[in-house]
Formats: structure tokens, C-alpha cells, sequence
């Protein structure tokens, strides 16, 4: 296998489900924040980084997750092949992937203001121990929520230089959407998880997810009206939003079956629609 071949596989850059969920939520903050009445160009702009940024740092953060998960990856059916589980590359040069990685993506974060580039460095920390977290808790979810959603808060910032109660609710509201989705996905490798002794809410939730997923939906829907009121959006905008409301609910918690893995994947990977829908409920709600 040539190193390209596994440097795609290694960072699952074949796989855009991962970076563009990242991504989304750095959108969502932006257009939350940004003044449509002006210049778009900066937006676009600042878009074009945040996407950068968000293939740059899921790559450098699947490499992580794999250095850690190595011996658990060998028993998983669906990961004992990954490059690093398998052998295929060892785990210097897999750092060193990493080190390039955010490297570029820190070229990135210099086109921002410098409350942004301090609030991105902060989350460091748990951008690299959240692979940790399967060891010790059932939320590993939890976690990754709060470390995938954080570009919501630096989306803001970059256009206001300050943190508002806006962008922190609907980054509230992103959390449970991460717990949810994350959880759909995780029942793919639930049994080989449980014989390993991995932790997930997956498992903590086994018996009837659909509540817990539920539950986890309607804080994100809360989250998306309780923003409209705060920025004075039209009606217009809590109208649309009858649209994620309708893919949350009559789609991905109806047709959500726990042992059925592919229909587990289709329904987990159908949230970067729902990312576009959110992107496109905030647009018109901002220039309506």
C-alpha cells in the first residue's frame, strides 16, 4: 500500500461525514454572528478557513484517536484494519502526520482575531484526550460534543470578538445533537465494545435509546427557537424549522432500528444534511 493510500486512510479524508460534521457548527456560529447587509466576501472567506481548519484538525484528530484505540481496534471488526491497528504504519510517523497537520492548521487559525486564536488553542486539550474518555465513562459522547461543537464559539467570535448568550445556547444545543447522533453511530460496534469493555452511551442507553435520542433532539430544537427569540428573528425562520424538526424526528428517530448497523451509518451520516438545513434556517433568519 503506497503512503498516500494510507495517509487517506489514516486521516479518512475518503470519509467527509467527519470533517464536515466538525465543520457545521463553525457555520452556524459565523452566520449567527455576521452582518449580511454588508460585504459578503469576508464570509466567504472566513467559511473557506473554517472548512480548511476542519478537514486540518479531524485528520490530525482520527490519527490520535487511533494511536490510543490501537489495542481496542485489533478486536473491532469494523476498525482491526485501520493503518495503525493493522501495522501498516507505525506510530512515530503517525505523529509526525500529526505535527504537520496542526501545524497547517494553526496557518489557518493566524487569519483570525486573537480572542479566536486563544479560545481555539484552549481546546486543545480536549480535541486530543476525548479518545481517553471510552476508558473511564459512558459519555465519551458527551465529550466529543463539546470538543466538535467548539467551532460554533470561535465562528462567533471571529466576527464579534466577544462571547454572547446566542452562540453558548446554541452550542448547548449542538452538544445534544453530537450525544445523539453519536450515540445512532455508536451501535454499530456495541457488541464488540461491550466484550472489550469499551464505554459508550450506546451501551448505557441499550435498552431504550430511542428516549435518550429523543430527549437529546428536543434540547437541540429548544436550543433553535430559544435563539431565534434572543436575535429577533421573523417568523419566517421558526417556520423553517419545521424542516430539521421533521428530519430529527420523523426520520432519523423513527427509522433509527439499534441492530441494524447500515441503517444506523445512513442515519448518522444523513446529519450533514441536517447541518446544511440549521446553515440555511440561521441564513434566513438572519436576512429576513
Amino acid at each position: 500500500m503506497s503512503h498516500i493510500s494510507i495517509f487517506l486512510e489514516l486521516t479518512r479524508l475518503k470519509k467527509p461525514i467527519g470533517y464536515m460534521l466538525l465543520f457545521w457548527p463553525c457555520v452556524w456560529g459565523l452566520t449567527l454572528a455576521f452582518n449580511f447587509h454588508g460585504n459578503i466576501n469576508q464570509f466567504i472567506f472566513f467559511m473557506l478557513l473554517f472548512l480548511s481548519g476542519s478537514v486540518l484538525m479531524r485528520s490530525a484528530g482520527c490519527i490520535v484517536n487511533d494511536i490510543a484505540d490501537r489495542n481496542y481496534d485489533k478486536f473491532v471488526e469494523r476498525t482491526k484494519n485501520r493503518p495503525i491497528a493493522s501495522g501498516k504504519i507505525t506510530i512515530k510517523k503517525s505523529l509526525i502526520y500529526v505535527f504537520l497537520l496542526c501545524a497547517l492548521a494553526f496557518l489557518v487559525l493566524l487569519n483570525f482575531n486573537f480572542f479566536t486564536i486563544l479560545l481555539a488553542l484552549a481546546s486543545m486539550p480536549l480535541a486530543f484526550t476525548y479518545p481517553l474518555m471510552k476508558r473511564f465513562t459512558y459519555w465519551p459522547q458527551l465529550f466529543l460534543g463539546i470538543t466538535f461543537n467548539y467551532g460554533l464559539i470561535l465562528g462567533w467570535t471571529s466576527i464579534h470578538n466577544e462571547i454572547n448568550i446566542a452562540p453558548i445556547i446554541l452550542y448547548i444545543g449542538a452538544i445534544f445533537w453530537t450525544l445523539g447522533y453519536d450515540t445512532i453511530y455508536g451501535f454499530q460496534d456495541i457488541k464488540d465494545d461491550e466484550i472489550i469493555g469499551v464505554k459508550s452511551t450506546s451501551i448505557k442507553f441499550k435498552r431504550n435509546p430511542k428516549i435518550f435520542i429523543l430527549l437529546c433532539y428536543l434540547i437541540l430544537s429548544i436550543s433553535l427557537i430559544t435563539v431565534g427569540i434572543i436575535m429577533n428573528f421573523s417568523k419566517i425562520y421558526f417556520v423553517s424549522l419545521l424542516v430539521p424538526f421533521l428530519h430529527l424526528y420523523s426520520y432519523q428517530i423513527y427509522k433509527f432500528e439499534k441492530n441494524d448497523s447500515n441503517k444506523c451509518l445512513k442515519i448518522f451520516k444523513s446529519n450533514n444534511l441536517l447541518g446544511i438545513i440549521i446553515f440555511i434556517n440561521l441564513l434566513i433568519g438572519k436576512i429576513s
